[in-house]
């Protein structure tokens, strides 16, 4: 009798597996994560004379807080991915970066003076925050500039909104 009772118990909890059988771990059939391809911006440059889309530039240092809240709840965010993806071509800028990047024969460096980079400092105008988001247009004009963390469901309207223009 109590062989019986464990031979059911051990049906039971181990599923409609026959005595012997091996029982596979399912294996997830979900499609993988889209992600963002983040480019440099004299690749976005580059990549938009081809086929013309809007850019964004997302302005960071590698100590603040909330550029990696920005990466983790916003650039990881699928419809925001989706959107981006189709919409922009999205470009990563250090602020602090110490390497020269050079557009369109000009060649903007690091400077001591300011702990910025050129680049950032034009951008941004000179008003340093972090994070900060650069949205061009088409032709490479400055949309908006928008400082600090930006929720994902206000991103996401603003993506809408830009997208348009």
């Amino acid at each position: 009798m109590h062989l019986l009772l464990l031979f059911n118990f051990l049906f039971f909890f181990s599923g409609s597996a026959a005595p012997g059988e091996v029982i596979k771990a399912k294996t997830s059939t979900a499609p993988t994560a889209e992600k963002l391809q983040w480019l440099t911006l004299p690749q976005a440059l580059e990549k938009t004379k081809a086929h013309p889309k809007k850019i964004l530039i997302d302005i960071y240092t590698d100590w603040c807080g909330y550029c990696k809240r920005m990466d983790k709840q916003v650039y990881q965010h699928p419809e925001i991915v989706a959107k981006l993806n189709k919409d922009y071509y999205v470009v990563k800028l250090n602020a602090e970066l110490r390497d020269p990047v050079t557009i369109d024969g000009k060649t903007y460096k690091y400077l001591q003076k300011y702990r910025a980079h050129e680049l950032a400092l034009s951008l941004l105008n000179g008003e340093m925050s972090y994070p900060s988001t650069v949205f061009l247009n088409e032709k490479q004009q400055i949309m908006e500039r928008v400082p600090g963390f930006i929720p994902p469901k206000d991103f996401l309207r603003a993506l809408a909104y830009l997208s348009e223009k």
